[in-house]
């Protein structure tokens, strides 16, 4: 993938990013057992995960969880504070099916967005136990991700 800021070939690096918890254990759960994240280092207010090779820190901060804004969207209301991964069709489609299976409640089901339009993307949000948005999408080819 050329990386658009150098216009060179790059490898892709993961990225960082810390959030706030109201419950370790909860997140623990919801990162480590629903999403199959390996949970790295810890101390007694804050948890590494590896979601899907990135760095993501679960930091104990009850006040600073909750719902946050949404933006409309294809007529949904996409929550503006969220973070989130792009993988391929297949992990998508069995990451969807596991979380209906576990009976998550969706803040925009599973769907396909641009269908047969550049971009086309299979997305879905949910929110963690603290009320953070997560949006999971999928592209069929990983060329299309900055398609206008």
């Amino acid at each position: 993938m050329t990386n658009e800021t150098t216009g060179r070939d790059a490898p892709l690096r993961p990225f960082h990013l810390a959030f706030p918890v109201h419950d370790l254990a909860a997140a623990r759960a919801f990162y480590g057992g629903l999403l199959g994240c390996p949970e790295g280092r810890s101390s007694p207010d804050w948890v590494d995960f590896n979601f899907y090779g990135h760095q993501i820190v679960a930091h104990m901060a009850p006040g600073e969880t909750g719902a946050a804004a949404t933006s409309a969207v294809d007529g949904h209301g996409v929550p503006v504070r969220h973070f989130g991964v792009v993988l391929t069709i297949p992990q998508w489609t069995e990451l969807a099916d596991k979380l209906r299976a576990a009976g998550t409640k969706f803040v925009i089901e599973p769907y396909i967005r641009f269908k047969g339009e550049p971009g086309e993307q299979a997305t879905m949000f949910f929110l963690d136990p603290s009320g953070n948005a997560v949006e999971i999408k999928a592209f069929a080819s990983l060329e299309s991700l900055f398609a206008k």
